[in-house]
Parts: structure tokens; C-alpha cells; sequence
């Protein structure tokens, strides 16, 4: 994890703010929090927590991720990967089980091509040809 990078965050969310003609107060009211602590924050003097910077996100209209990667937290490929996995994961239109059978070929795609995934840590010993419960292969690309 990358350490905070509060000044650009701070004028960041100032920008955001002014762009979506908000005053302080409003936004701070918004995303319940002190108008004194936004202050700070956009000045560069407090490090908020994933928490508030979710909470100031939701009143800007804008994702998480995008703030989370101006505060260093994320660095823009894990904004990326993060995005795709939310988007999934939020699809009512499909179950769990399909959910999850597309983070995995999503992975392997990703692995394919060099990239490092989030749940690289995580040991998957499963067949993904078996995850479909048809009985018949799947098809992976070559090369």
C-alpha cells in the first residue's frame, strides 16, 4: 500500500466539489462529516480513512476507487480490476455461481497477459472446466 498523498487528495476533492457547486458545508453534510474535518482534508492537513473517502465519494457521485487512488491507497490497476470485479459482482441478472465462474476467467485472462491479479495470494487448486457443471471442456484461447 502506498503511503497517503493527502495534498493532491485534498485539492482533488476541492476541485470535485467545486465542480459539482458544492459548498463545504454541503458536502460535508452529505457525507457526514464535520465541516472542520473537510476543511482539513481538502487543505491537506488529515488523512481520511478508506471509510470517509467512501462516504465523500457517495456525495460526489464519483467511485471510491477514484479517490482511494488520489490517496494513494490504490495505485490505477487495482482501480481497474476493482471496477471490473464490482461491476460483476453487482449484476442481478446472473447468480453467484455465474458471478464467480467470470472473476475466474476474468483471472486467467489477466494471468494470460502478465498481469497480477488480486487474488494472486489466494491458492486456487479448482478446475474451471468443471465449474459450468456441463461436463464439457472450455474452450481457452491460445497464442
Amino acid at each position: 500500500m502506498a503511503s497517503l498523498n493527502v495534498g493532491n487528495l485534498g485539492e482533488f476533492l476541492r476541485e470535485q466539489r467545486r465542480s459539482a457547486q458544492l459548498s463545504l458545508r454541503q458536502l460535508a453534510d452529505a457525507a457526514g462529516v464535520s465541516n472542520p474535518y473537510l476543511s482539513q482534508i481538502e487543505r491537506g492537513l488529515r488523512k481520511p480513512s478508506a471509510e470517509i473517502l467512501q462516504q465523500l465519494a457517495k456525495a460526489l457521485r464519483i467511485s471510491a476507487e477514484t479517490l482511494y487512488v488520489q490517496a494513494g491507497i490504490l495505485d490505477e490497476r487495482d482501480r481497474e480490476e476493482t471496477e471490473v470485479r464490482s461491476v460483476i459482482l453487482a449484476d442481478p441478472s446472473i447468480n453467484e455461481r455465474q458471478k464467480q465462474v467470470l472473476l475466474q476467467i476474468y483471472e486467467s485472462f489477466r494471468k494470460e497477459n502478465g498481469l497480477q491479479t488480486a487474488s494472486d495470494d489466494i491458492s486456487d487448486t479448482s478446475d474451471p472446466s468443471d465449474t459450468f457443471g456441463t461436463g464439457a471442456d472450455v474452450a481457452t484461447p491460445s497464442n
